[in-house]
């Protein structure tokens, strides 16, 4: 009769769900107690109910009897074609009574009420942190674990969740899927897409740094941008001690003792340590000159070129000289002037062996030996 009168006496201690029969109640408690009974003798995976583990061992006997007359796709079990089914129909009949999202399945639903209520029943005995679902619980335990069962055939590099190599092989494809209805700008991740439709929107940058007054639209950019002012560099390199103040850096500077260079130019086979190396390299190729002068309309692949170009107008000349108090608009012309005081000539001929200071100077003395500087 409860089925009837919706009644459901026996209640979870952990997380208040009713259920209608005691055996229910026993069997939903493995969720948070992990505890799984149910052994497969081929792989050794656990489940909390027998009903789990037969749905499993199609995966070793590779038997799906049940077939998708739209588009052919098998299935083990029935009751898994009937779910799928509804893909093809578009019926989505769990609906949440909170924000009106529908599902296609109902687990999908049960995990989406726990956005409304904050619920997070799966947690991690390493470090207390809660999740969602028990997947995600299982992937994240690989971090623990050092389990990195994902690898990139390309360049090697191994990740804890298959999504993660998903997205990492956009790198090597150059694969950019989200692209914005406004300007037609496209990225490789849809996080990047969300944060530069902003833009677009006129959103307002709602989080501000009482140190400098620069505003953010994340709470979270705002958190990085902090250390800025606080000196706080969380990430440090095992190697060499320095650190960091985002994860992302550090990752990049591993590469300098690795020698690892995961971007490569498919045009001449250069590769590069970070993304925007080559980004900028590529360039050479096409011929883009992004960069443009407003005072006189030249155009550079680089903004740092354009930077040091615009010293040409303003006459600003901010590297000086601390031998002699000479002054240089670019860095680059500096070091080429110390050389006038430390002696130093860097630059070698390889036919004859004489030195110089500067590396025109070099190109103009190989003349002698092309005969480029004869009529």
């Amino acid at each position: 009769m409860r089925t009837h009168t919706g009644e459901r006496p026996y209640v979870c201690e952990q997380c208040g769900k009713g259920f209608v029969q005691t055996a229910g109640l026993i069997q939903h408690m493995r969720i948070h107690s992990g505890e799984r009974p149910y052994k497969c003798d081929q792989c050794d995976k656990g489940f909390t109910q027998a009903g789990g583990l037969k749905i499993h061992m199609s995966v070793h006997t590779g038997k799906k009897t049940f077939s998708c007359d739209e588009c052919g796709k098998k299935f083990s079990h029935d009751s898994n074609l009937r779910q799928h089914k509804r893909i093809h129909t578009g019926v989505k009949p769990y609906k949440c009574d909170q924000c009106g999202k529908a599902f296609t399945f109902s687990q999908r639903l049960e995990c989406h009420m726990r956005t409304h209520t904050g619920e997070r029943p799966y947690v991690c005995e390493q470090c207390g942190k809660g999740f969602v679902q028990s997947s995600t619980l299982g992937q994240h335990m690989r971090i623990h674990r050092g389990e990195k069962p994902h690898s990139c055939d390309q360049c090697g590099k191994t990740f804890t969740v298959s999504s993660h190599l998903k997205e990492h092989m956009r790198i090597h494809t150059g694969e950019k899927p989200y692209s914005c209805e406004e300007c037609g700008e496209k990225f490789r991740y849809h996080s990047n897409l969300k944060q530069h439709q902003r833009a677009h929107d006129g959103a307002q940058a709602q989080h501000e740094c009482d140190q400098c007054g620069t505003t953010f639209a994340l709470s979270a950019t705002l958190r990085k941008h902090m250390r800025i002012h606080t000196g706080h560099r969380p990430y440090k390199c095992e190697e060499c001690g320095k650190g960091f103040v985002q994860s992302v850096s550090l990752t990049t500077h591993m590469r300098t003792h690795t020698g690892d260079k995961p971007y490569r130019c498919e045009e001449c086979g250069k590769s590069f340590a970070q993304s925007t190396g080559l980004t900028t390299h590529m360039r050479i190729h096409t011929g883009e000159k992004p960069y443009s002068c407003d005072e006189c309309g030249r155009n550079f692949s680089r903004h740092s070129s354009l930077t040091s170009h615009m010293s040409v107008h303003t006459g600003n000349k901010p590297h000086r000289c601390d031998e002699c108090g000479r002054q240089f608009s670019r860095h680059s012309g500096l070091t080429s002037h110390m050389s006038v005081h430390t002696g130093n000539k860097p630059h070698r001929c390889d036919e004859c062996g004489r030195q110089f200071s500067r590396h025109s100077g070099l190109r103009r003395h190989m003349r002698i030996h092309t005969g480029l500087n004869q009529d």
